[in-house]
């Protein structure tokens, strides 16, 4: 083991302030949509507003990506969406791809978790990636986008002045300040937003008096990527442990400050190497090892009450903070930024009225409760708040040794996509047997792709369009006139959508880009019969659903398009 520290596997590239064109301290140029925060929430939010022709400034106050893991595991559903944002290969090329985990109680194994993961499925259900590496494959996308993105380094906001047509920003930089105007707002700016505070708002709920060490040290070693949680393991008595392997052996550890302990004594070098060598000793791992980063995090589950103040949007952790057991902090704020963007440019290009973007605030902060009660729960596990959860913890932990039934109450209930089943876009439908309704994820299916191009294998998520999307259900792919004139009467509205067939049989005509469920799991898993029609949200949720006769269905899906831009 060495005795100090070593740097990253991984060398951020510095940037350097650099100031607009200005007249009197003022920007000249005045902006339609501004992102405060340039961490994977603003990136994300960016580059969503980029696939849209949205063009978008980004402030960010650090002069590179991040140090430090910080965020790690990236959920099926935020790979979902990245893949829509152009960054995937990167995520995948890199990332560290796992299943589920283990749960030990001293010395005894006490649960062994898998996450749903299947044959329909494209992308695993959990990559460890840290966000250093998150940061910098969104950024590599942005930056292909230069001329939609402009990203200002080392740039802080000082002040800010909203009104009901947008905001004025106090900007600092190294290379002189200055003021700027923005139509739309959003503030990604993490925990201690900048935005949120010049506002006067508060985060509501609960801050948990728990903390826990982070140590990301370096270590080669052969072990399984899995989810490891010790508790009250030998190497730290009457504490929580937690490991995740990382991508170019650096190893994530996180392990609970024991009470009475000062916070800044623990994290004393002196005094975190010990305890991560007695860790690694029960772990019987013997390699060299040496400390990288070192931080210390406390618990909290808080949200604002509303997402959206007049022209000013919140996304991620100036949002909502929720804890770090079952990985839903950058998730969710992953999720944020993909239900913001489409919304948001459909505002900007006039294709929707502003009460859309209520929808936002309506969606996310019922998506945030939801987290944050999964979150709460395991936080109230992982990190006792009383003697009472203590006594709890320890009959379930004692218990499971013994008794698979108990099992289940120690499972971290990793994050898994949000369905907005009472948001007030989803349409009023048929009923279906089964199948995604309105307001849910769209769930994966492999098939087969038809185009011009030809044949090839594909997944469900690969036709979804950047617009809106309905998938029609035939035997053969054939389109009703009905459908085709829907077709017609959306793009006159230049509004982007995309009819995609899906067919039990191979379609004939390939002239239009179908799907055909050669596996035939599609059609029961979506409970569809030919003359069903799915209308897909450019975020991948349903918006409405229907059986019936082509010209009625072609009408009720015009009439939930209008509804929801106009909502």
């Amino acid at each position: 083991m060495s005795a100090g520290f070593k740097p990253y596997p991984f060398e951020a590239k510095q940037y350097a302030a650099r100031l607009p064109e200005l007249e009197g301290g003022h920007e000249t140029r005045r902006h339609a949509v501004t992102i405060v925060g340039g961490g994977p929430v603003g990136l994300a939010i960016a580059l969503g507003l980029a696939k849209h022709g949205v063009r978008s400034v980004l402030i960010e106050a650090d002069e590179s990506v991040c140090y430090g893991s910080r965020a790690i595991c990236i959920s099926r559903r935020s790979l979902e969406i990245v893949e829509r944002l152009g960054a995937l290969d990167g995520f995948l090329a890199k990332g560290l791809p796992w299943t589920g985990g283990r749960s030990f109680y001293r010395n005894d194994e006490v649960l062994h978790f898998t996450m749903p993961q299947d044959e329909n499925q494209k992308l695993p259900p959990m990559i460890n990636l840290a966000q250093y590496h998150i940061e910098q494959f969104l950024l590599d996308a942005a930056e292909r986008h230069a001329d939609l993105i402009d990203i200002r380094w080392c740039t802080k906001v000082t002040t800010l002045r909203d009104d009901a047509h947008g905001a004025t920003l106090s900007l600092s930089t190294p290379a002189g300040d200055y003021t700027a105007q923005t139509d739309w707002l959003i503030a990604a700016d993490g925990g201690r937003s900048t935005v949120r505070e010049s506002l006067g708002l508060k985060l509501q709920g609960t801050s948990y008096e728990g903390r826990y060490v982070i140590v990301d040290i370096l270590l080669d070693s052969a072990r399984p990527t899995e989810r490891l949680a010790y508790f009250d393991p030998a190497s730290n008595p009457g504490s929580t442990v937690l490991v995740h392997k990382q991508p170019d052996n650096v190893w994530r550890i996180d392990y609970q400050v024991r009470d009475g302990e000062d916070a800044d004594e623990a994290i004393k070098p002196e005094n975190v190497m010990p305890r991560v060598q007695s860790l690694l000793d029960m772990m019987g791992e013997t390699a060299s090892w040496s400390p990288v980063w070192i931080t210390i995090y406390k618990a909290n589950a808080l949200t604002l009450e509303r997402y959206r103040h007049g022209r000013v949007l919140f996304a991620g952790d100036a949002a909502h903070l929720v804890p770090i057991f079952g990985v839903r902090g950058a998730n969710s704020g992953i999720d944020d930024a993909d239900n913001l963007a489409w919304k948001l440019a459909y505002v900007v290009k006039g294709l929707a009225s502003d009460a859309l973007l209520d929808s936002y605030s309506d969606e996310r902060v019922y998506a945030a409760h939801e987290n944050l009660s999964y979150g709460t729960k395991s936080t109230e596990f992982m990190a006792p708040p009383s003697f009472a959860f203590d006594l709890m913890r320890t009959a379930v932990l004692s218990l499971a040794r013994e008794h698979a039934t108990v099992r289940s109450l120690i499972n971290p209930r990793q994050t898994s996509a949000i369905a907005y089943t009472a948001s007030p876009l989803n349409a009023a439908c048929d009923a279906f047997a089964n199948g995604p309704a309105p307001g849910t994820v769209l769930p994966e299916c492999p098939l087969t792709i038809v185009d011009q191009a030809g044949a090839r294998e594909g997944h469900v998520t690969d036709l979804l369009a950047p617009g809106f999307t309905a998938f029609y259900f035939s035997e053969d792919g054939a389109t009703p006139a009905p459908l085709a004139t829907l077709d017609t009467k959306l793009a006159a509205r230049a509004l982007p959508f995309a009819l995609v067939p899906l067919a039990r049989r191979q379609p004939a005509d390939a002239s239009r880009r179908s799907g055909w469920d050669r596996t035939g799991r599609l059609f029961p898993m979506y409970g569809a019969q030919p003359g069903a029609l799915y209308l897909v949200r450019p975020d991948g949720h349903v918006l409405g659903r229907w059986h019936g006769e082509a010209g009625s269905v072609a009408a009720q899906a015009l009439a939930a398009l209008d509804h929801a831009l106009c909502a």
